[in-house]
C-alpha cells in the first residue's frame, strides 16, 4: 500500500462530503421491495401487495421504511474519502445502520442528501467510520430521513501515529446500544425463504458491489459463492417485523438499527425472531439451514396496534 498521507484530525473534521442527488420514482420503490423479498410467497399477499401495486384504488404504492437506506448508498458510490485516511475497498465491512425515519418516504422523489462524518475511530489494525447522512425532499425542503453507517476498514488503522489511538464521535451522549438478546421464548418469529436470484434483484436497487453477482469475486473473497446483501437481509428481517407486529402497518415504524453478524447465501431460509420491549421490537435474525444468527437490533414504534 501507499505511504499514508499526513493525518491532520482538525483537517479530517473540517473536511466537507459533497451533497448528492438521489432521484426515485414507484419503479425503484417496487423493485426494491421485491428485492427485500415482498409478496415473494404470496403474489397477492394482503400485507405487500401495497408495495407494488395501486391496491384498491389507491393513487401510488406505499414505500418500505428500509428504502431510507438507499439513500445513505447514494452518498457514498465513491467511497469514503477523508484526507490521510487510505484503505483497501476490498476489505471493508459494513458493520452497522442506523435509521430515522420522519415522514413515511413519496412513491417518488427527488432527494437532497447531505453527508457528514459522525464518528472515526483508530482501532490499530482497523479503522471504523461513522458517515451520517440526513436526505431532504428538494420540492418541500422537508427532511425525511437519517442513516448512520458504521464502516470497518480493515488494514487502515493505525493513521493518527500517536501512542494514544485517535477516536472522534458527534453523538458523545446518544450512542445507540446494541440490544441485548432477550433469553425468553420470541413473541413472534417468521419464516422466509430467500430466492437464489435475490441478490441479483436486490442489486438493481443501487449496490453493484460484484460480490454479490460473480461467483469468482466471492471465491476471491472467501465465499463458496456470491452472498445478499447486508442491507437486503435487514430488508427482509424489519418487513418480518411490519407484518407480524405491526399488521402491516409500516407508518408506525419510528427507528431501525441493524448489526450485522454474519453474511446470508441466497437461497437460505431466514428465520426473525421478535420480542417485545415497551416501544422497541427487539429481533435477532437467524439462516436456518447452518442455525446462525446473521443479525440483531431494534426496530422502535410510535405505538403498538391495537391488536397485540
Amino acid at each position: 500500500m501507499a505511504e499514508r498521507s499526513q493525518f491532520d484530525h482538525d483537517r479530517v473534521l473540517a473536511h466537507k462530503f459533497p451533497e448528492s442527488t438521489y432521484v426515485y420514482t414507484e419503479r425503484d420503490a417496487a423493485i426494491y421491495a421485491l428485492g427485500v423479498g415482498a409478496c415473494g410467497r404470496d403474489a397477492i399477499d394482503a400485507d405487500e401487495l401495497k408495495y407494488v401495486y395501486h391496491e384498491n384504488g389507491q393513487q401510488s404504492i406505499q414505500v418500505l421504511p428500509t428504502f431510507a437506506a438507499l439513500l445513505s448508498l447514494g452518498s457514498m458510490t465513491n467511497g469514503i474519502d477523508l484526507p490521510g485516511l487510505q484503505y483497501d475497498p476490498r476489505l471493508l465491512l459494513h458493520g452497522q445502520q442506523y435509521i430515522e425515519l420522519y415522514r413515511p418516504f413519496p412513491s417518488s422523489a427527488s432527494i437532497q442528501n447531505k453527508v457528514s462524518l459522525a464518528g472515526l475511530h483508530d482501532k490499530g489494525k482497523a479503522a471504523i467510520v461513522e458517515i451520517e447522512t440526513k436526505s431532504y425532499e428538494k420540492e418541500s425542503g422537508e427532511l425525511l430521513c437519517m442513516n448512520r453507517s458504521t464502516i470497518f476498514l480493515r488494514g487502515a488503522g493505525g493513521f493518527s501515529n500517536s501512542t494514544r489511538p485517535y477516536s472522534y464521535s458527534n453523538y458523545p451522549n446518544n450512542q445507540v446500544a446494541a440490544a441485548k438478546i432477550p433469553k425468553s421464548q420470541p413473541f413472534a418469529v417468521f419464516e422466509d425463504l430467500i430466492q437464489p436470484s435475490q441478490a441479483l434483484l436486490y442489486r438493481l436497487s443501487g449496490d453493484y458491489n460484484p460480490l454479490h453477482s460473480d461467483p469468482m469475486i466471492a471465491k476471491v473473497a472467501g465465499f463458496s459463492c456470491p452472498i445478499l446483501h447486508g442491507l437486503c437481509t435487514l430488508g427482509f428481517a424489519v418487513r418480518a417485523i411490519i407484518k407480524c407486529i405491526c399488521r402491516g402497518d409500516a407508518t408506525i415504524v419510528k427507528n431501525i438499527f441493524g448489526r450485522f453478524l454474519l453474511h446470508v447465501y441466497p437461497g437460505e431460509t431466514l428465520i426473525t425472531e421478535m420480542w417485545l420491549d415497551g416501544l422497541r421490537v427487539i429481533y435477532q435474525a437467524k439462516v436456518k439451514e447452518r442455525n446462525r444468527a446473521v443479525l440483531s437490533g431494534f426496530v422502535g414504534l410510535h405505538h403498538l396496534t391495537s391488536s397485540l
